[in-house]
């Protein structure tokens, strides 16, 4: 499914594409089973700021065909997923063939099918490189996750419960302050009917968070300034600018504000950060199969059907991720 020119959603179109080359030795072709929609997609398509007549998706998950003369460490018919294209110049996941470095993919988790597998990756490693990388989290630590019911916030949740931290999650409504609730969060904050400021005291004891991790953006950013306390950290993976807000405070309670942007290593050609990226995949393949992570899918719908799919996900009506399903 290609999209013809920037815009709404009908913008994407069926198109048939030569079968991508297998160009490098350490390529291989991967016959994608599905991919999974993420916020960017829609971004993208809208602002058109990587051209048109380009394929969305960066999300996959599939079966290996072919491999290049110095692939060694996949084999034709294992299954894997990884994060590739839609940004920059390489093709997206939106299509039934995708040509990637082996070196980029991690086996796919052996619990899952192939549709709860492509919702993995991009959620998986923003929350982890948001949460260990930038926030460098410990057991012990406040972590406050702004929208720990959606799509990287409710991984992030369980990431931070996982490594012994005091996890909370803002929400709206109940539906999702018990999704947060059963992925670890022991607080959940309904922000459309309570002061997340005062529930984030009540809840430390009026030190403040040690890190808050946005996924929201705009006034979201700004206020999470005022929930961290002393020595904390802001990370972000959504807002393109600093907050809005006194830094006088900021600097003498020492705070600390991080950016983190999952498709950096692909649309800067850093190839060991990508294949960082693939190990944490590995890793949380493992705590996957542990039982100990889970990625919630809420809807699936045929490739053919990925208007209707960027739709229903611009309107938020969908608890979980979106997932295409490819034949």
């Amino acid at each position: 499914m290609v999209m013809t020119a920037p815009g709404g959603a009908d913008v994407l179109e069926p198109a048939e594409m030569p079968l991508p080359e297998i160009a490098t030795p350490t390529t291989v072709l991967v016959r994608l089973r599905a991919a999974a929609l993420n916020p960017v997609d829609y971004k993208v398509r809208k602002s058109g700021g990587y051209g048109d007549h380009r394929v969305l998706g960066c999300d996959g998950a599939g079966i290996v065909e072919a491999c290049g003369s110095e692939a060694r460490r996949f084999s034709p018919g294992d299954a894997v997923y990884f994060v590739n294209g839609g940004y920059g110049t390489e093709q997206g996941t939106y299509a039934q063939y995708v040509a990637i470095d082996e070196r980029y993919l991690a086996n796919m988790p052996a619990s899952l099918d192939f549709s709860a597998a492509a919702a993995v990756p991009l959620v998986s490693i923003t929350a982890w490189e948001a949460l260990y990388d930038r926030a460098g989290l410990r057991a012990g630590q406040y972590v406050l996750v702004h929208a720990g019911a959606g799509g990287v916030g409710h991984v992030a949740v369980q990431l931070a419960a996982l490594s012994g931290a005091h996890v909370a999650a803002t929400v709206s409504g109940p539906q999702k302050a018990q999704l947060a609730r059963s992925l670890g969060a022991t607080e959940t904050i309904d922000y459309r009917t309570q002061s997340v400021k005062e529930a984030v005291d009540a809840w430390t004891g009026g030190r403040g968070a040690d890190i808050v991790f946005d996924t929201v953006g705009a006034s979201t950013f700004d206020a999470s300034v005022e929930l961290l306390g002393c020595y904390g950290t802001l990370v972000t993976c959504v807002e393109r600018r600093w907050p809005s807000v006194d830094a006088t405070a900021a600097m003498e309670r020492n705070l600390r504000v991080a950016w983190t942007w999952m498709p950096a290593p692909q649309v800067f050609a850093m190839h060991d950060a990508r294949i960082r990226q693939a190990e944490i995949l590995s890793r949380v393949a493992t705590l996957i199969d542990d039982g100990k992570l889970r990625v919630v899918v809420g809807a699936q719908y045929p490739l053919e059907r990925v208007a209707e799919a960027h739709r229903a996900l611009e309107s938020g009506s969908v608890t979980g991720k979106i997932v295409l399903t490819i034949s």
